[in-house]
């Protein structure tokens, strides 16, 4: 039996750590982006800007057995959420009718950003999904594209990606950040890593025959208050001032599960922000 085959559509970090997973079992991965030059090694290069209809020459001749679609807006406005998540997915499907190729599954990276729920509940994919801010009612436009396309979709609805080069949180606590304790602003997140995990999972478990559902939330096992996050980020750090005045920079708080890909046999290498920050701290990750 030939290797399996993945094209991955954005490969840039998630993407980029994706690939390199896959590679480590011998999947065939190409990756698509304008900048091939920062490809992981071994990744077969499709050289590539979603603003042009063309087909770029490198496209694979044969159908890739997945495709996962995880690109990010280079402009965050809602005309760059559109041109990045529903146009560029209508051009990559375009591409695929084009050359009569059907790939057995597509994955869709999408965001949390779905979900407008702001009371501390707990969600879970069966949870509305009525965003009111235009990044996530243009990636509920973009799921349903995907979800329409006529190819197997799961959505992965992936909430706070950190890891190195996404170290906003730690900056801002070495420069004494102070966030709203009451009332408590639960935040979600995910470790880089297991974002890229979580895919490769279910690309695992798809090639293997199981069934996936149609969405899953990428999410650690612990959604915490904002405020203890960064308190226990003080004390990791040794900072020991900070500001007296109290800031804010959402107003959006759920607790988002990961029951469902848990129950599918997944868990995070990095299962709360406490293993995953120490982990950069420490140069890792």
């Amino acid at each position: 039996m030939s290797a399996p085959s993945v094209l991955i559509v954005g490969c840039g970090d998630v993407g980029g750590r994706l690939a390199k997973q896959l590679l480590v079992d011998n999947w065939q991965v190409s990756g698509l982006r304008r900048n091939t030059g920062a490809l992981p090694a071994g990744v077969s290069a499709i050289a590539a800007d979603l603003d042009s209809a063309q087909c770029p020459a490198e496209w694979p001749t044969v159908a890739p057995d997945y495709l996962v679609y995880c690109v990010a807006a280079n402009q965050h406005d809602e005309a760059g959420y559109r041109l990045a998540y529903v146009e560029g997915l209508r051009t990559v499907l375009g591409w695929l009718a084009e050359r009569g190729q059907q790939p057995r599954r597509l994955l869709f990276v999408s965001s949390s950003s779905v979900y407008a729920q702001q009371d501390g509940e707990w969600i879970d994919e069966t949870a509305a999904a009525e965003p009111q801010g235009y990044s996530g009612t243009v990636m509920l436009e973009a799921e349903q594209l995907a979800l329409a396309s006529g190819i197997p979709a799961s959505i992965v609805r992936l909430t706070g990606i950190y890891g190195p080069g996404r170290e906003w949180l730690l900056s801002q606590v070495r420069q004494g950040y102070r966030v709203t304790e009451e009332p408590p602003l639960y935040g979600n997140r995910i470790h880089a890593e297991d974002a890229a995990g979580l895919l490769a999972f279910l690309l695992k478990a798809d090639l293997q025959g199981r069934t996936l559902d149609d969405c899953y939330i990428g999410v650690d096992d612990a959604p915490e208050p904002l405020a203890e996050v960064v308190a226990w980020l003080r004390e990791y750090m040794g900072v020991t001032e900070w500001s007296e005045q109290e800031r804010v920079r959402r107003t959006g708080s759920k607790r988002c599960s990961n029951a469902r890909s848990k129950a599918l046999g997944w868990a995070p290498q990095y299962p709360s922000y406490k293993e995953g920050y120490a982990a950069i701290l420490a140069g890792r990750g």
